[in-house]
């Protein structure tokens, strides 16, 4: 989540390219973004070289030795860097960057999602002094401000929010704090096949990806890695959907930058016709579009026998339920309402579902405060596994209260109110949750007790709310009281009276 010294120089940077006349918004949101992807992959292959000089081992490389461009002109493929060009003369580096580099980019992973995706993309920065303004004030964002940058969907999203743009169709980041508690509910293993299917920027991808590298990485086999990367032949590991061309891109860059060489990113109406995925995947992990309706003629029918319904919100955790994997595990995010609703048969349908025919897990309420500036909309994070038999026992309950960050449209950081570590610490330790009172912040409940609550999900059916009796003195006590005080006041005012009557005599 990035801050506001960060938002404020990306700003500046904005106004700069604005000044320099590409005045499209998007075309600006375009060209800042291939500019900071060439800036990674610089540090990428610095992070290579480190590693083999410290470890003796050839790394694979990003940069070539040389590179040829279309009209056939050959460069040192040293000269494609950010960190060789940037400090060249305008003019030097303008005809660097739109004869060799940009068309090098478009050209990384032969084959792979992110070239499509490139295919019709171009350098759109018209001067050489814009250029250098922009690589300038990128090259000054990144120095100053490389820890608050997790990756590019953040400075991306950012960029989007100052369109007005984000959130109209349900579609926003879920920050990075809660991505990677969703994918501890999931914890993955190496070689699961995880997808999103309203991926955007790939946010859920990346911190999957994370996940795997930082609790497994000392275990991977070749194998592992081949399927972590998607090259040799293996089945990528990591599979996103999106109708968003320009945030396929971003997503293909990000996981481009954390190690996945061709994941299986692309164009998709996930819950249309189109998408024919059945019983694939191990992990989901998604925060699918929360407003919204699709026309049913368009809706496959397997969604349909699950929900029948055209609501977004619905067919998208019954289409999670179809790309499952029998034993596949789900987190993904729902609007409130979904756990509440009866005024449309189908969600309760789902609901049903989800405690029937599979096994529910848990279900955390958060904050309504945790999507802004996009939205105030209270959400909730469902955690499943895919039995198509039931399953069901207990479900884990957990009212969030703080999520780390202000509920406000700010999102300043607030440790004071942060139930994350909280929450991964009772995950972890479910069993005490049957110790826990009805009256604390998390407790388990029985399938029955759901069952019998008509499957509502709202966390006060089942919460215990302890009202304190209240002892107040006799009336007439109070009478006496309120007598007291008047009397005091009246003394009180005639005193102030007879002492502005000796001023005016004096």
């Amino acid at each position: 989540m990035i801050t506001g010294a960060t938002k404020n120089k990306v700003d500046d940077i904005w106004q700069k390219m604005w000044e320099g006349g590409i005045t499209n918004p998007l075309e600006v949101i375009s060209q800042l973004t291939y500019l900071m992807f060439m800036h990674q992959l610089d540090e990428k292959e610095f992070e290579a070289e480190s590693l083999e000089e410290a470890l003796g081992v050839p790394q694979a490389r990003i940069f070539p030795k040389t590179y040829r461009n279309a009209a056939g002109v050959e460069i040192p493929g040293g000269d494609l860097r950010w960190s060789r060009f940037k400090d060249k003369p305008a003019e030097t580096m303008f005809q660097v960057v739109s004869e060799f580099a940009f068309p090098f980019i478009k050209t990384i992973g032969d084959g792979s999602a992110f070239t499509k995706s490139m295919e019709s993309a171009t350098f759109g920065i018209p001067t050489p002094k814009t250029l250098q303004k922009a690589v300038d004030g990128i090259d000054a964002l990144f120095a100053d401000y490389i820890d608050d940058i997790s990756d590019l969907g953040d400075l991306y999203e950012y960029m989007l929010s100052k369109l007005n743009t984000a959130g109209t169709n349900g579609q926003f980041r879920t920050p990075k704090h809660i991505r990677d508690m969703m994918v501890r509910f999931i914890a993955p293993k190496p070689s699961q096949l995880i997808c999103d299917p309203a991926c955007g920027t790939a946010g859920f991808l990346i911190s999957a990806a994370e996940f795997l590298r930082e609790n497994h990485e000392a275990d991977m086999t070749q194998t592992d890695w081949d399927c972590f990367a998607g090259t040799n032949g293996a089945t990528p590991q990591f599979t996103g959907f999106e109708i968003d061309q320009t945030m396929l891109r971003i997503s293909a860059m990000n996981l481009m930058l954390h190690g996945v060489d061709m994941p299986d990113v692309r164009y998709l109406d996930s819950i249309s016709k189109n998408n024919t995925v059945r019983g694939k995947y191990d992990c989901i992990l998604a925060n699918p579009p929360f407003t919204g309706s699709v026309d049913t003629e368009d809706i496959d029918n397997s969604l349909k026998a699950i929900v029948d319904s055209k609501q977004t919100e619905l067919l998208f955790v019954a289409l999670f339920l179809r790309m499952l994997k029998l034993g596949g595990r789900c987190a993904c995010i729902v609007p409130n309402g979904v756990l509440f609703r009866t005024n449309s048969k189908a969600y309760s349908q789902l609901r049903k579902e989800l405690v029937d025919n599979q096994k529910l897990e848990a279900i955390i309420y958060m904050p309504s405060g945790v999507f802004k500036p996009y939205s105030g909309v209270s959400t909730a994070i469902l955690v499943f596994t895919k039995t198509n038999a039931g399953g069901t026992d207990e479900v884990w309950l957990y009212s969030m209260e703080g999520d780390g960050f202000t509920l406000d449209d700010k999102r300043d950081p607030d440790e004071k109110h942060d139930d994350v570590p909280d929450i991964l610490q009772r995950w972890e330790n479910l069993d005490d949750g049957r110790e826990r009172s009805r009256t604390d912040k998390s407790f388990l409940v029985a399938k029955q007790e759901i069952v019998d609550n008509d499957y509502d999900f709202s966390f006060n059916k089942y919460t215990e709310t302890v009202y304190e009796r209240v002892e107040y003195p006799p009336t007439e006590e109070i009478l006496a009281d309120l007598e007291g005080i008047n009397q005091r006041i009246a003394e009180g005012l005639a005193g102030l009276r007879t002492m502005l009557d000796g001023e005016r005599d004096a």
